[in-house]
C-alpha cells in the first residue's frame, strides 16, 4: 500500500506504517516520483519520503557505537544502505554509484537479509538506531 498525503505529521506516518503502508510519499512529489513510488511498491519495495525516514529514525536512535546487529556488511553494502538512508531508490543508487539496477537488488536484499528485516525502511531504522548512520 502506497499512502499520498499532503500531511507531513510524523503520527500519519506511523499509523500509515502500523496499517502495513510500504510506501508513504508526499503529493507534492514530483509526477514521476509518485508514477516510480507507485511502481516500487507494487514490486514489494517500500519508500519514504527522506525527511520522514530522518524524523522516525532520529525519534528511535539509540547509539550502539555505530555496529548494525547481525553479520557485517560488505562495505559496498554498508553504501548502499547509507544510501538508501537518503531516500534513494534502487535506480536512483545505481546511477550514483554507476552499477546496474539488479546488482543493487542484490545489495539491498544482503543488507535485509544480514539485518533480518522486511523491508528497507526498518533497515534505515536500525542503521539510525544503531548510530551507524547519523541523523
Amino acid at each position: 500500500m502506497l499512502v499520498l498525503t499532503t500531511f507531513e505529521n510524523d503520527e500519519y506516518v506511523y499509523e500509515a506504517l502500523a496499517a502495513g503502508a510500504s510506501g508513504f510519499l508526499l503529493k507534492r512529489a514530483r509526477p514521476e516520483r509518485i508514477t516510480e513510488a507507485v511502481r516500487l511498491v507494487a514490486r514489494g519495495d517500500s519508500l519514504l519520503f527522506p525527511a520522514a525516514v530522518r524524523r522516525l529514525a532520529a525519534a528511535h536512535h539509540r547509539p550502539s557505537g555505530g555496529r548494525l546487529p547481525g553479520p557485517r556488511l560488505t562495505e559496498r553494502e554498508a553504501e548502499v544502505l547509507g544510501l538508501m538512508a537518503e531516500g534513494l531508490s534502487n535506480a536512483e543508487i545505481a546511477g550514483r554509484l554507476v552499477l546496474g539496477v539488479e546488482t543493487i537488488k542484490t545489495h539491498v536484499g544482503s543488507v535485509l537479509g544480514k539485518l533480518g528485516v522486511r523491508d528497507r525502511t526498518q533497515a534505515v531504522v536500525i542503521a539510525y538506531r544503531t548510530g551507524f548512520i547519523s541523523p
